[in-house]
């Protein structure tokens, strides 16, 4: 089957694309602040949120009264209250931006470098059983058993810790993939002695 394009849509999308410029230059400033990799997906958000509302208009007959600014300072206001293109608005999802503005909740990550502390800080993977008590004691615990290990040691740990593989760990502190296997059997029974030690 085919389809032919009505030219009142042809010539509304062609109106859009002609905006669609200062629209983007509007949402890169409204989000300049945000981190690169986030910064993209709020402006591929607000060029989607624009469009939406566009199209609305388009619609109802009136898409001689749409404007890029106008478009885009709707959708920024979209975005920044979490309202995102064909996701519903759960205010109890903790990971969904809308839920993050409505109840003030901050999510940060847990695997980076803590500036403040000079601490490494990882993320666990989290045992869906485990509670948030049993989780917390068991990042902490990883905390100090990394701080009781020596300096090269403990980087090698962290390393392996990241998920890197043996190889990849061997190339990086020049040592050997034999070597980084005994270290990594090593460092095995170092968590397991620091257990029975914290236990005792």
């Amino acid at each position: 089957m085919i389809v032919i394009a009505k030219p009142r849509a042809s010539q509304s999308h062609a109106q859009f694309l002609a905006m669609l410029p200062a629209i983007r230059e509007q949402a890169r400033i409204a989000f300049r602040a945000a981190q690169p990799e986030l910064r993209e997906e709020l402006v591929q958000e607000v060029v989607a949120n624009a469009f939406c509302a566009y199209q609305r208009l388009v619609e109802r007959g009136r898409e001689n009264i749409a404007y890029p600014t106008p478009l885009a300072q709707f959708a920024i206001r979209q975005v920044r209250s979490g309202r995102r293109v064909g996701t519903t608005l759960n205010v109890n999802d903790i990971s969904s931006r809308h839920a993050q503005v409505m109840k003030g909740v901050i999510i940060e990550r847990l695997d980076q470098f803590d500036p403040d502390e000079c601490q490494w800080r990882e993320a666990l993977v989290e045992d869906r059983r485990a509670g948030p008590a049993e989780t917390a004691a068991a990042r902490i615990d990883v905390a100090a058993w990394f701080n009781l290990l020596p300096g090269q040691r403990r980087r090698i740990a962290k390393t392996l810790a990241q998920g890197e593989t043996t190889g990849a760990t061997a190339c990086k502190f020049g040592l050997s993939a034999g070597r980084i296997s005994q270290l990594r059997q090593e460092l095995e029974a170092s968590w397991q002695q620091f257990q029975e030690e914290a236990v005792g």
